[in-house]
């Protein structure tokens, strides 16, 4: 069976609080061994961090995600700095990032979004990104704090231009159940030209449904649709697109 990693899934969020473990075991024996929670706030990082303790292959990171910034405190920023002081098995910081349609000012987005690179710098950490709208105003600020240890753009849905300007600036592509929507044709084209050591697969549980799955609740075992989807678009094995994405994985959060 081929080894599988979900590289984004929010196992933390009250869609999973009934059937977390009937959630995981459908997906390990589908091969889905491994699973990064990113957590989205200062609201919920004590459930990512329970999970991780909880349950063998779960990964956490914590962030403060632009859709939850309504109840943002500076305190929060200053709690994150104090949980990745104390390591806690943090494989980066994130969800954060930017999102022009999110009603917040976006001058604070882009203060917030400065604070936490400057914390995965601190902390020698890659960053898990979210950007909606303001690819331009991200760019520029990764190119301004200059991390290390790069990170993953979280659900790319662009253009092969547009993921070469990461993949330059050191980061991995999330790539999940939009390639398996027949209409998503710039980002089909865009997956199958990328290199494919700059791509992770990933879900966005419960959230993102795969093609045919549209109102229904996502989990980590549709990695194995996503995977299929991307074996399509690139002619390549499923099993070297598999090994490639844990390599890719391992070197990013792992090493």
């Amino acid at each position: 069976m081929i080894e599988l990693i979900d590289s984004h899934c929010h196992l933390d969020f009250v869609d999973f609080n009934t059937d977390l473990m009937a959630v995981l075991n459908r997906a390990r024996d589908k091969g889905v061994k491994r699973f990064l929670v990113p957590g989205i706030g200062a609201q919920n990082w004590q459930a990512v961090l329970a999970l991780a303790n909880q349950h063998e292959g779960v990964y956490p990171a914590l962030g403060i995600h632009p859709y939850f910034l309504a109840d943002f405190d500076d305190s929060h920023l200053q709690l994150l700095d104090e949980h990745l002081a104390a390591g806690k098995g943090i494989v980066a910081v994130g969800e954060f990032g930017l999102d022009k349609a999110v009603d917040f000012p976006f001058e604070q987005q882009l203060q917030i979004c400065k604070q936490q690179l400057l914390l995965a710098k601190h902390y020698d950490l890659p960053v898990i990104l979210h950007c909606r709208k303001a690819h331009n105003e991200l760019i520029q600020l990764l190119q301004l704090v200059k991390l290390p240890r790069g990170g993953v753009l979280h659900g790319f849905s662009g253009s092969s231009q547009l993921g070469i300007q990461y993949i330059k600036l050191g980061f991995k592509l999330g790539i999940g159940g939009v390639i398996t929507y027949p209409r998503a044709v710039k980002t089909r084209q865009a997956v199958s030209e990328l290199p494919l050591a700059s791509l992770l697969l990933e879900t966005d549980s419960p959230d993102m449904p795969i093609c045919g799955y549209q109102g229904q609740r996502n989990e980590p075992v549709n990695i194995t649709e996503v995977l299929q989807t991307l074996t399509q678009l690139r002619q390549e094995p499923d099993e070297l697109i598999a090994k490639t994405n844990i390599r890719s994985f391992t070197e990013l959060f792992l090493s």
